[in-house]
């Protein structure tokens, strides 16, 4: 058996099944969250704002006791829960915090998910809102600063448009 500990765990989901699996795991009484991002889609004739998941086939949920990792295991759509190596993948309370306030931030824009590495590029210190205090490489394109910042207990690196006002460098952080 994995080694099992009370938290955030990583659920993988069944491809386009994420809201269906968020609902289900809220029905049945379990904590859960869904980080979803607003994009706008362009097919041949039209734009539609669509909302889709920050982390294809990804859904959290908090868990207090081993029944309850069964439990939420067993909602249609489910397959199993993340794991590296002997133990489950946890995610601490912080990066759930961030990932929030950093969806819902209306200055921070074009949120996008790579598990890639990110390429080497300048090493900055996020000063002000929802992503303070995190170490970022900054890519830029087109003008614009993106920010590449990675949440290790995820494998996950995210990359989001922040204001330059947002940085400082390293070793400048008091």
């Amino acid at each position: 058996m994995k080694n099992y500990a009370n938290g955030w765990h990583v659920l993988y989901v069944r491809s386009r099944w994420e809201k269906r699996v968020f609902q289900s795991l809220i029905e049945i009484g379990l904590e859960a969250f869904l980080p979803q991002i607003t994009k706008i889609q362009q097919w041949s004739d039209r734009k539609k704002k669509v909302t889709q998941p920050l982390l294809p086939s990804y859904v959290f949920v908090y868990l207090n006791s081993p029944t309850e990792l069964y439990r939420a295991l067993s909602v249609s759509g489910a397959c199993k829960y993340i794991c590296f190596g002997k133990d489950y993948a946890r995610v601490t309370e912080t990066e759930i915090e961030r990932l929030k306030f950093m969806i819902n931030d209306e200055n921070i824009s074009d949120i996008e998910s790579s598990s890639r590495v990110p390429k080497i590029g300048e090493i900055k210190r996020i000063m002000k809102g929802p992503l303070c205090d995190f170490e970022c490489e900054v890519l830029r394109v087109n003008n614009l600063n993106k920010v590449v910042v990675r949440l290790d207990s995820l494998q996950q690196n995210f990359i989001a448009t922040v204001p330059t006002d947002y940085f400082c460098e390293v070793g400048a952080y008091a």
